[in-house]
């Protein structure tokens, strides 16, 4: 490759990124609707000591990625917590960019060994398809007792819709084929194998079957812990903003949230919108504070993702993508 590609890819390609990150970001949040109201809010929460909480529970959760992280990247090398630390929000700040998040990928990739990058992308998406399985689960099961056990649910004038049995079984499906191919990986690359025009990429992604049914657990558990704190933030924000729910039936109704978040095409600096009307459309069924889970889901929007993102984009001001001798 051409020396000056190189020289940009090193020195330029981080302060590009941290410039169109922030213009989309400050374009995304002056065009929220109710913005003046939402951010009184969101200030006026800040009196409160759940606040603090949850913008603390932020920096365990982003620990608790790098913890898994480093799990994930094992087989290939063994980062310190500060340069695995660095990697996971670079990924954070990159998936702002793309659409349902794949930039992440790239963005962690950053700050792995140039000879690993490859190898690497099919970690970051075994790590991602944990995730992804510990919400399905998570939501199927709160869908499961919404609809069969929720007094709050069983009182509202008709079924809402997200409890629909199709839904359920979509979901139920999802979650089967989400554990075979997460703990099945082995079989994956087997078939990967036999196909000719793929067989180039099996070198790459059989690194993805080198994790024991230990450690594929341990990753499981890492993420498990991670949905925890994400329905723990969105309770204690909601009991901030006076939306007047339950904790546990907060709790039960953010499972909701997330299983519908999985299935909505999103572009990450695009995703507030999307994150605020599927909020209202199950939370309002309980609330009439339009406006409080507007705020809250706007609160852990900029806790969860836009403050990382920052934070992400400076870390790769200073990465050296390419070796330039």
């Amino acid at each position: 490759m051409n020396k000056n590609i190189k020289l940009f890819i090193n020195y330029g390609l981080g302060p590009l990124l941290f410039l169109v990150l922030s213009w989309s970001l400050y374009r995304q949040i002056i065009r929220q609707p109710d913005l003046p109201d939402r951010w009184e809010q969101v200030k006026d929460s800040w009196h409160y000591a759940s606040f603090w909480i949850v913008l603390m529970l932020m920096f365990f959760n982003w620990g608790i990625e790098t913890v898994k992280w480093k799990l994930q990247l094992s087989p290939l090398e063994k980062p310190g917590f500060g340069l695995a630390f660095r990697s996971v929000l670079a990924g954070c700040s990159i998936t702002m960019l793309t659409p349902n998040r794949i930039g992440e990928y790239a963005g962690r990739v950053m700050f792995v060994q140039e000879e690993n990058r490859l190898k690497a992308i099919p970690l970051t998406i075994l790590g991602s398809i944990s995730q992804l399985t510990i919400t399905m689960l998570a939501g199927t099961v709160g869908l499961i007792y919404l609809r069969y056990n929720s007094t709050a649910v069983q009182q509202l004038p008709e079924m809402p819709w997200f409890l629909h049995p199709g839904f359920l079984a979509l979901s139920v499906a999802a979650s089967v084929i989400l554990l075979l191919l997460y703990f099945k990986v082995h079989l994956f690359v087997t078939v990967m194998g036999r196909i000719q025009i793929l067989q180039g990429l099996v070198k790459y992604i059989s690194v993805a079957d080198s994790f024991s049914r230990k450690q594929l657990l341990r990753m499981l558990f890492l993420s498990a812990i991670r949905y925890m704190v994400f329905i723990l933030q969105y309770v204690l924000i909601l009991q901030v903003m006076a939306v007047g729910i339950s904790e546990g039936l907060s709790a039960l109704l953010m499972t909701q949230f997330f299983l519908i978040m999985v299935l909505a095409p999103t572009i990450g600096f695009t995703e507030l919108p999307v994150r605020a009307t599927a909020g209202v459309a199950i939370l309002s069924m309980f609330s009439n504070n339009v406006l409080g889970i507007q705020a809250a889901m706007f609160a852990v929007w900029l806790i969860n993702l836009v403050l990382p993102a920052i934070i992400g984009s400076l870390f790769i001001l200073g990465v050296k993508m390419m070796k330039t001798t």
